[in-house]
């Protein structure tokens, strides 16, 4: 029996009950004499494996039949190339014009993944920065946005959630009419509804909040499918995509174009069942925002002690972000958390402060212990 609670943010926490069904089936899966890290990933049982998993995931996130899900190897940063090449070869077809790309800035990851574009040579447009004094604390007002003409814009991309600065989109962002809406969930998946129809790719690296490392799912709507040719491409300037991220051949594959992780996809499947076990995506949602109001609570409580910096109206349920006014008192709140088996707590690298992450597989019995010690802490 594991002992404590893990606040990481990824990779992060899985359920316990997951954690024990996986580790069985890496050693032996239905008593074929290999584990899920040695079957071929185009034999029965994988493609059934990689078959539930998608059937799970269209029903728990109600997918319409104009979208494909795949899954796919490079994590959430392959995801920021994978959208770009696809994206822009669709545009290209469509259109016959190589397309612009536009990005709603509101933390370090979609700030790394508008840098990416760039690094690729696609002309980028950020609608909005909402870094201020070094920060990223809120998600600007509408009013300010700027968006490129739509006739011109292969896609807009946001990141619903960001993990290191704990800011979150308290619903989809308003784009121009006949935009592309990407939508980045690496770190909120599966955390809340969310109406698919109006996206053109829903995507997220599986390792925070639905499963390990080595896989990212992807909801792309089918239409986009069609792209032009690397000769039409190379003609137009637009850069040409690996066929590891090719969402048309992976399509046509079954997610299995070339050797992806069935070990991998399997604990995505039995993730998703235990949520479906649960009651669903409805009754997570209740469950996610109630932990995270619990935590939230107690810091407005005793702002003398917990300092925060997010806007009010852009807080993340998934990310809890805090700091303390000085190094010393932050030291003692996470060497007193890790006596009493409370670790991951200790913020990204690159800000600092203290991170609850507040996953699906964080339990409330896990907030109610962080929360009990938070409130004793001075």
């Amino acid at each position: 029996m594991r002992e404590g609670f893990y606040f990481g943010a990824g990779p992060a926490a899985l359920p316990t009950e997951v954690v024990k069904q996986a580790a069985k089936e890496f050693v032996e899966y239905e008593n074929q004499g290999v584990g899920l890290g040695e079957i071929s990933h185009r034999s029965k049982q994988a493609t059934q494996i990689i078959d539930d998993a998608k059937s799970k995931v269209i029903e728990i996130l109600k997918v319409p039949e104009t979208h494909e899900v795949l899954f796919i190897p490079g994590g959430g940063t392959g995801g920021f190339a994978a959208v770009i090449y696809n994206l822009m070869a669709a545009f290209a077809a469509k259109t016959g014009k190589k397309g612009k790309a536009d990005y709603l800035v509101t933390g370090t990851w979609s700030a790394k993944g508008a840098a990416e574009a760039k690094r690729l040579g696609v002309e980028t447009n950020i609608v909005f920065d909402g870094k201020k004094d070094g920060k990223y604390r809120h998600i600007s007002d509408q009013s300010e946005w700027k968006f490129s003409d739509p006739a011109e814009t292969a896609f807009v991309y946001f990141c619903d959630n960001e993990t290191v600065d704990g800011i979150e989109f308290p619903q989809l962002p308003q784009v121009p009419e006949g935009t592309n809406l990407v939508m980045d969930m690496s770190s909120n998946m599966f955390s809340r509804a969310v109406d698919v129809s109006k996206l053109a790719v829903l995507f997220g690296g599986a390792q925070k909040n639905v499963g390990i490392a080595g896989v990212s799912l992807y909801v792309v709507r089918k239409d986009l499918l069609k792209q032009a040719s690397p000769a039409e491409l190379t003609q137009l300037g637009v850069l040409i995509g690996p066929s590891v991220f090719d969402f048309t051949l992976i399509a046509k594959n079954n997610s299995a174009y070339n050797t992806v992780s069935i070990f991998a996809v399997q604990v995505i499947n039995l993730v998703l069942g235990d949520l479906l076990a649960k009651g669903g995506l409805d009754a997570q949602e209740k469950e996610s925002n109630a932990k995270a109001e619990k935590i939230y609570a107690l810091l407005d409580a005793r702002p003398e002690l917990y300092l925060t910096t997010v806007a009010k109206a852009a807080r993340s349920r998934m990310n809890i972000v805090f700091k303390f006014k000085d190094a010393d008192t932050e030291e003692r709140f996470l060497k007193g958390a890790a006596e009493l088996h409370l670790t991951g707590l200790k913020g990204h690298r690159s800000v600092g402060g203290i991170r609850v992450s507040n996953y699906n597989a964080i339990t409330p019995e896990a907030i109610d212990r962080l929360a009990e010690y938070m409130s004793k802490f001075n």
